[in-house]
């Protein structure tokens, strides 16, 4: 039976996240079939609104065939098709709810290559990102409650929870960060296996209150491309390409990754991934991670990058609207989780000290701490 809080975010997505106006086409991307419950309430709060809702079904594992086997030619052409309609879309909403996040697990590295290059690239980090209002999430289905390691009934209370938290009241508190990141000049952050020294002078904050992803609570910038020195170690694991990696670990020389390893996953395949073109191994995004109902890591980024008390530190492609100038076919969040239990650790921006083990310890900043962000 269908979750009755699925009309409560369907509302929240079609007039808060994306804003549809009378007329207006959403291209609606939902990835298995649980997802479709939900889909059914935003297509009907769409119509409502006066939006046009045009939806296409994707399944990886349904497609896996086309993705192990499609040669350059093949690709170009998908995407060209859906370069079509995302061009012709004024907004883009996709539900994500497959019933196995490794259904692409085996799929030659070349190939993912190609699809990251031909597909990827274009369509969603070049359109759809610059040029289309836009939101993903997840649909909480069995999948997800396994990887997060909760029961069925624990997880989808976690999942409403999370996302359909006040995000005005979360966006009034993330003013006072922002102030700091515009002005701000150096970032040195420390902690087990940590120490990393970056410039992000000249580059704008942004928020991140619940427009584009769901659920939502991060305020990013970018590193002066050139300007990162210094070793992270990464505490959470992350899929990428169909595979599981964790304890990423990686040395930046005039920004740029000159040694990447790992506690878990394939060395020579995490090689290949900053190997792929000139900007994979570069940085384009640093980001604090702000919602007070996530806790721990659950292999999923669009709940981990969000993780109270964490940061990522992305390589790959930077966003337009904090443009370092790094350009790539690849935007892996990694996330590193500074409270306590995690191993702790400092952020100093221009040699002041910010937070401190996942807590903000500046005045201006107390707003955003858990307790002040939850009743």
């Amino acid at each position: 039976m269908p979750d009755p809080r699925n009309h409560r975010l369907a509302e929240q997505l079609v007039h808060y996240s994306l804003k549809i106006q009378p007329g207006e086409v959403l291209y609606l991307e939902v990835k298995g079939v649980d997802a479709l419950d939900l889909a059914r309430e935003v297509i009907s709060v769409t119509t409502g609104a006066g939006g046009v809702p045009l939806l296409i079904y994707h399944d990886e594992g349904v497609m896996r065939g086309f993705w192990a086997a499609a040669g350059e030619a093949q690709w170009k052409s998908y995407a060209a098709a859906h370069m079509d309609l995302m061009k012709r879309a004024d907004t883009f909403l996709s539900i994500r709810g497959s019933d196995n996040p490794f259904d692409l697990q085996g799929v030659p590295a070349e190939q993912m290559s190609l699809m990251s290059k031909q597909f990827m690239g274009p369509v969603h980090m070049e359109e759809r990102l610059n040029r289309t209002r836009w939101c993903v999430l997840r649909y909480p289905n069995h999948a997800m409650a396994v990887m997060a390691r909760r029961n069925q009934l624990e997880f989808t209370d976690f999942f409403y929870d999370v996302c359909l938290l006040d995000y005005q009241r979360l966006s009034d508190a993330m003013d006072p960060l922002k102030a700091l990141l515009d002005d701000a000049r150096t970032v040195h952050i420390q902690g087990p296996g940590t120490d990393l020294r970056f410039s992000i002078e000249g580059l704008p904050a942004v928020k991140c209150d619940g427009h584009r992803n769901i659920p939502d609570g991060e305020v990013y910038t970018a590193p002066v491309r050139d300007s990162v020195e210094g070793t992270i170690t990464y505490n959470t694991a992350s899929i990428q390409q169909g595979q599981l990696y964790d304890g990423v670990r990686l040395t930046f020389e005039k920004g740029r990754i000159v040694r990447a390893d790992c506690q878990q996953g394939d060395p020579d395949q995490l090689a290949q991934i900053f190997a792929q073109d000139e900007g994979a191994a570069y940085v384009g995004e640093f980001a604090f991670g702000l919602n007070p109902h996530i806790q721990q890591a659950m292999q999923d980024i669009l709940f981990d990058e969000k993780i109270g008390g964490s940061i990522h530190f992305t390589p790959g492609n930077a966003y337009a609207t904090s443009d370092n100038g790094n350009r790539s076919e690849l935007h892996w969040d990694l996330v590193l989780i500074q409270t306590p239990e995690h191993g702790g650790g400092t952020i100093t921006i221009d040699d002041r000290v910010v937070r401190r083990d996942g807590r903000f310890v500046v005045d201006e900043l107390q707003a955003l701490n858990p307790e002040a962000l939850v009743d």
